[in-house]
């Protein structure tokens, strides 16, 4: 077997600023910084853009499609439902 050819894998913090909440897991990512955790532990920390607790499907916030008002503003801008082949 060859040795060293895993990467790094340590604690980590991912930090997502725009809604305040930072997790702590393990990873292969690295980082410069470093913040205090709860448990008195400094770790590296790496700042993302979104996570769970800002992302719209988590956080029930998603825009849904409406797709019957899409349907109907297709049928009354080309006419509509009558399905003889012919434009109505």
């Amino acid at each position: 077997m060859q040795q060293d050819t895993h990467p790094d894998y340590h604690p980590v913090v991912f930090r997502d600023r725009a809604a305040g909440y930072a997790f702590l897991t393990r990873s292969t990512a690295t980082s410069d910084q470093t913040i205090e955790w709860d448990d008195g532990r400094t770790y590296p920390v790496v700042d993302v853009e979104i996570s769970s607790e800002s992302h719209p499907f988590y956080t029930g916030k998603a825009r849904t499609v409406d797709s019957e008002g899409r349907v109907a503003a297709f049928e009354r801008r080309y006419g509509g439902g009558g399905g003889g082949g012919q434009g109505g």
